[in-house]
């Protein structure tokens, strides 16, 4: 079991994605665990072949505790055959069989039918459910998908979110739509669209329900009600009370460990904003509007580059020393929908061209709401940087990320009275502070990093 955080002691096998026999490649996503905060997807740390599952679905163990035996890459290409092999083949060069018929998720000895090994088709007397893990069902459950209905483009054929993305094209609805529609077990391909484009609305969704019609089954096993019940978990998903306790926990444990070891020391600085937002109005203005930055973007740049150039406060406090980190990765302070808080990675922000980052930015922010995100981004943050601004916020004096030795906020951008060369005038400013660990730097280092961030901010055109 990995540590998917410094608060993380424990986590659930919510689902394995490979079975003993197959293939794997270092980098591949073979799990699904279950911290507390988020679904993790966790990738293999070796190459070779998943000789046993050694903690099933379903089971909490502690950190550090075996999930699964993988055998070396020579092994891998040994005379023994998978024990199951979804259609159609990983792609990694195998020794080829002669007997030919594709394996399925059955037995070493497939039937003795004339099938040949063509690929997509597949072959058999009942076709398995479809393959795909619970943040893909989860996905077309919120959509209201029928998964059975979802071609898989996937390994195996299983169904990825691409796929269910690609299938929502075809039944547009709004988001309420969609909601109500769940509740009220109906299938949205069931729903005529009154809408724009034939986009079907929530009165569409009522009305259908009104006219009774029989209730579909949708993803996962979802029980029929007469009546939306006050809360209801999704199918396959845990509760969401339950969910939310346990992540108000890890956070409380992670806090009173950060204030019961950490010594904090808090500085802040108020940057001008006028060259930073005047550079990004001109540069927006020559982009389409999906691409279009944020402040943000430059707030975190500016950060990132701030910490490679102030390096005591890029990396951990492990065993009473400082390790610094092998890049600046930011941990971005993400609010759940749901409630309560993750800060996943963002990698390399300091060598990354601005759009690159904002890209990133709302991708990791989506994934991190969809729970789809990897267990290296919850791991590698080098140093975090919290943004309230957009809630009214003005100041953040946030509390350090164990093992982390800093933290940096950024207030709301306000108009404020501002001297520039003698001369009053209105400017955009924002409240930059920083939270950092007194073991491994002290106030001098610290206000080198608030100069260095008020210096790139007011030269945007290098960062």
């Amino acid at each position: 079991m990995p540590s998917l955080g410094a608060d993380m002691e424990s986590g659930t096998v919510t689902e394995w994605l490979v079975q003993p026999g197959d293939q794997v490649r270092k980098g591949d996503i073979i799990a699904v665990i279950d911290t507390d905060k988020a679904l993790i997807e966790v990738e293999s740390f070796h190459t070779g072949m998943v000789d046993s599952l050694l903690v099933g679905a379903g089971e909490r163990v502690p950190v550090g505790t075996p999930l699964a035996r993988i055998t070396g890459a020579e092994a891998a290409a040994g005379p023994r055959a998978p024990a199951r092999q979804p259609p159609p083949a990983r792609a990694e060069p195998r020794a080829p069989a002669p007997e030919g018929p594709p394996a399925l998720a059955g037995k070493e000895r497939p039937r003795p039918e004339p099938a040949p090994a063509t690929g997509a088709p597949k072959p058999g007397p009942a076709p398995p459910p479809p393959v795909t893990s619970p943040i893909v069902r989860h996905l077309a459950e919120q959509r209201g998908l029928d998964l059975a209905a979802v071609h898989g483009t996937g390994p195996g054929g299983r169904v990825t979110r691409a796929d269910v993305e690609h299938a929502e094209r075809r039944v547009k609805a709004s988001p309420l739509a969609r909601k109500l529609a769940r509740e009220l077990g109906l299938n949205l391909t069931e729903v005529h669209g009154t809408g724009l484009a034939g986009a079907i609305r929530a009165a569409d969704v009522r009305a259908t329900a009104a006219r009774g019609a029989a209730p579909q089954e949708a993803v996962g096993p979802s029980t029929a009600q007469p009546a939306a019940p006050t809360r209801e978990p999704a199918a396959g998903e845990p509760d969401v009370e339950l969910r939310r306790d346990a992540m108000r926990r890890a956070i409380a444990r992670a806090m009173a460990k950060s204030k019961r070891e950490i010594p904090h020391y808090y500085l802040s600085t108020t940057v001008d904003l006028n060259a930073a937002l005047t550079w990004l109005r001109e540069r927006n203005r020559d982009l389409p509007v999906s691409q279009r930055m944020l402040p943000v973007a430059l707030l975190l740049k500016a950060a990132a580059r701030a910490a490679r150039q102030v390096p005591e406060l890029n990396g951990f406090w492990i065993d009473d020393a400082f390790v610094p980190g092998d890049g600046v990765h930011v941990g971005v302070a993400i609010s759940l929908k749901g409630g309560g808080l993750i800060a996943p990675a963002l990698h390399d922000v300091a060598e990354r061209d601005l759009g690159d980052v904002m890209a990133a930015l709302r991708d990791l922010v989506a994934r991190s709401r969809a729970g789809r995100l990897r267990g290296a981004e919850m791991t590698e943050a080098t140093v975090t940087v919290t943004d309230l601004g957009d809630l009214g916020v003005e100041s953040v004096n946030g509390v350090i990320y164990p093992p982390q030795v800093a933290l940096v906020g950024f207030g709301k951008i306000l108009e404020r009275p501002w001297a520039v060369d003698g001369l009053l005038g209105v400017r955009p400013v924002v409240t930059v502070t920083l939270a950092a660990d007194h073991r491994a730097t002290d106030g001098f280092t610290g206000a080198r990093f608030l100069t260095a961030v008020e210096r790139l901010l007011n030269r945007p055109e290098e960062l």
